[in-house]
Order: C-alpha cells, then structure tokens, then sequence
C-alpha cells in the first residue's frame, strides 16, 4: 500500500507517462528557518518606513526626521519595499503550505491563521482609541460601530471603509492570491500545471494592464502578480530541483515586476520640499537584492539553517505587522508628549519594542490558541458527521509537507479505523 501510496502522489508521477517531473526529495518535510527570519526583515523594513522614513509633514510634530535623523531617514524611505518581500515571500511559502491539500483544508488554514490575529488587533486599536477619547486626548483613528463591523471583515477597504489596522489593505492582496491557490487546488497541483498557472497568470495581468481594466486587473493583482509568481518558481526549483525552464519563468515574472513597479515608485513620491520623489533603480536594486536573498534561502545554503530563533521571529513577524503601526505609533507619540527628555528616535525605539513584546503576547495568548479552536470547528463544520483529525500545530502550518490521505466523498480524512478506499489512494495528501 505504501509503494502505491507513493507511486501515486501528484507530483511524483513518472515523467515518461504523467509528463510530470519527479520531486527531488521530501521538500516542505522540514522547516525553512531562513525565510522565518526573512518575514522578520520584511515587516521591520516597513516598520521602520513608517517610523522614520515617513514623509508626512509634522508626522512627529515639530520633529522632523530629516533634521534629527537624515541618513536613516533616507534608508527607510524605501522600507516600504518589505511589502513586496512579503508578497514575494508569500509566493513561495504558500505554494509550499498547500500543496497535497484540498481547498476546504486550504480555507480552513487560512481563515485560522489570518484572523485570530487580525481580531485582536482590531479590538486592541479599538480600545486604545476609546481610551484615548476618556482621557480627552486626540485619536487620529475614527471609530463608529460601522467602521468596527466592516474592519471585522478584514475587506474594509473595498467595502468603502477607513483601516483601522493601516497596513490590513496588503491582506485584500493576499485573499485575492489565495483565491487563485484554491482554484488550482480544485485541479490538484501539479509541476506542469502550476507552470501553466503561473504564465496564465502574468499574461492576464499583461493583458489587464494593456486593457487598462481596473476589474482584471483587480482580479489578477497585476501591480504583485510578478512577485508571487517569483515566489512560487523559486518554490518549485526547491521541490523540483532547478531548471532553465523555472529559471525562464523566474527571469520574466521578475523583468514584468520591476517594470510595474514604477506604479508605486510615483506612488510614494512627494513634493521636493517634504523630500521629493524616490529612484526607481534604488528600488529594483534593493528589491532585486531581496530576491537573491529569498533564493539563497530557499534553493541556497541558508536553506540548511536550523536555527529556532529564526522560527519564533517567523511566528511573531504577522501580529508584529499588524501593530507596530495602529498601536506603535500611538505609543512613541504618547511617549513623546509625556517624556520629552526621552527624545524621538529613543521613543520610537522603545514603541518598536512594546510592539515586539505584544506581538508575543497576542501569539501566545491569542493565536495560538485560537488558531486550534478555529481549525477544529470550521474542519467540523465543512464536514458535519466527520469527526475532525486535523491536529497541525499553529505554526508548523506554514511549511508543512505531506502528511494523511482523504475520503475522496469528502476530501477530508476517513475513519482511521476502517480501510481506505481504493479511490482514495489517488487523492492527494494532507498537509
């Protein structure tokens, strides 16, 4: 059973009948802790965009970051590129955390491990802002039951709302992406077919813009889709082994990108006397840098790291996005008022350190936990009459391999105690 069971996974099917490449050896089965580390560098890269490389005038009342910190300033100017390292990361690391699983199981994942997070983060933001109403102080976020309800959708920019978490508009990205994932996951994944999607994909995003479209190109995320597609190429070459063909896909989903990325350089330019406009070259320079980096961690030596650190830096990196902003910012300007002695940049230090230190505290308290009650109830209630099996721990969820086969009726696991149906060997695994 066990040689039929592995003859017969989706991307081991002999070249010379399925057409399909062989996997080169158990990717996905251990975690990558390089890229852990890498969602850090991403989200502190933004943090420090809008901590010090803000271009807003008297952001920080009176102090102005050009004055009291210039060469910082202009670094972090472009931190807001660590949105597309995410985006990039997100390619890869998704494309690894589904493949074998179904599209309920994908769903479930999904929802458990985005939104638990995101709530409390919400309800933090609401607090803090009402807090701050009590204590007659100025709140710059509005808050009214309607803003509340649509921010709990985690869509509340397209339903016409304000954020209340400022940086949640990059999470409409990743559903649109992961609405994508599910529909490949219907067709199951495949090494050939996911080179078809992702060349589908960029056609269309060409297409979109050659259209001046605003609804396809809403559809297939035309200013990202050249990340995520590099993203998944480079997963491939790390299941698969490398190849010109990957390389190909790689090399034009990355020339695409660097050109649509003018979009957002004009994006974040600003009138000459609050700093003027950014370089594009710098941009594709620093970004193309991430990319290397992303490569030597994924098909490269730092693939071999084992560090643990790098793990828990992963597992804090998403509640750590969410609030560094809403709650952070909030925090060093309370600092600021209160403790002027403090000065700016120690303020700023020390509100990126009670963010870190939250972001713990939601993880353990709040995620975690959560994240296993939601996984079990939404498995249930895809599968009413089943009885839930899937026991993955929260974060060993992200970069998990194969693992479990399914009822073919269902796509979730059979009764353990009775024999699986020969229908089900060709189904493919759980992650």
């Amino acid at each position: 059973m066990l040689s039929v069971l592995r003859r017969t996974r989706l991307d081991e099917v002999p070249a010379d009948r399925g057409g399909e490449r062989k996997a080169s050896g158990p990717a996905g089965a251990t975690r990558l802790a390089a890229i852990d580390g890498l969602r850090l560098v991403a989200a502190l890269a933004v943090a420090a965009f809008h901590y010090v490389g803000t271009t807003t005038p008297h952001f920080w009342g009176d102090n102005d970051p050009r004055q009291f910190a210039p060469v910082l300033h202009e670094i972090s100017r472009y931190g807001w590129l660590g949105v597309e390292f995410f985006f990039m990361i997100s390619g890869f690391v998704i494309c690894l955390s589904c493949w074998g699983r179904t599209p309920v199981q994908f769903v479930v994942s999904r929802i458990s491990r985005l939104f638990p997070s995101y709530w409390c983060a919400v309800v933090l933001v609401v607090a803090l802002v009402l807090v701050a109403r009590l204590g007659h102080l100025q709140a710059a976020t509005p808050i009214d039951p309607r803003t509340i309800l649509g921010n709990l959708t985690m869509v509340p920019g397209p339903l016409g709302l304000q954020l209340i978490a400022g940086v949640a508009w990059t999470l409409w990205v990743e559903a649109r992406f992961y609405l994508l994932m599910a529909i490949m996951l219907c067709f199951g994944l495949t090494y050939r077919r996911m080179l078809a999607f992702c060349g589908a994909w960029l056609t269309l995003a060409v297409i979109a813009r050659e259209l001046d479209s605003t609804v396809l190109d809403e559809l297939f995320i035309g200013r990202y889709a050249g990340l995520f597609v590099t993203g998944i190429a480079l997963y491939l070459m790390h299941r698969f082994g490398q190849n010109l063909v990957l390389w190909l896909l790689a090399g034009f989903a990355w020339c695409y990108e660097l050109t649509v990325l003018n979009d957002r350089v004009v994006a974040h330019a600003v009138k000459p006397a609050d700093g003027g406009g950014i370089s594009w070259a710098v941009c594709a320079a620093i970004l193309t840098c991430f990319l290397a980096v992303l490569a030597l961690a994924g098909i490269g030596p730092l693939a071999r790291l084992r560090w643990r650190w790098l793990v828990t830096a992963g597992a804090l990196t998403y509640p750590f996005y969410l609030v560094h902003q809403s709650i952070g910012i909030p925090v060093a300007k309370g600092l600021l008022q209160t403790v002027p002695a403090l000065g700016v940049l120690p303020s700023m230090t020390v509100a990126a350190a009670f963010s870190l230190l939250l972001s713990a505290v939601i993880y353990r308290t709040v995620e975690s936990p959560l994240m296993r009650v939601l996984r079990r109830q939404l498995t249930r209630g895809m599968s009413p009459g089943q009885r839930p099996t899937d026991t993955i721990t929260p974060h060993r969820d992200e970069q998990a391999g194969p693992r479990g086969q399914l009822d073919p009726s269902t796509g979730e696991h059979p009764n353990p105690n009775l024999p699986l149906p020969a229908d089900a060997r060709r189904i493919p695994t759980d992650a």
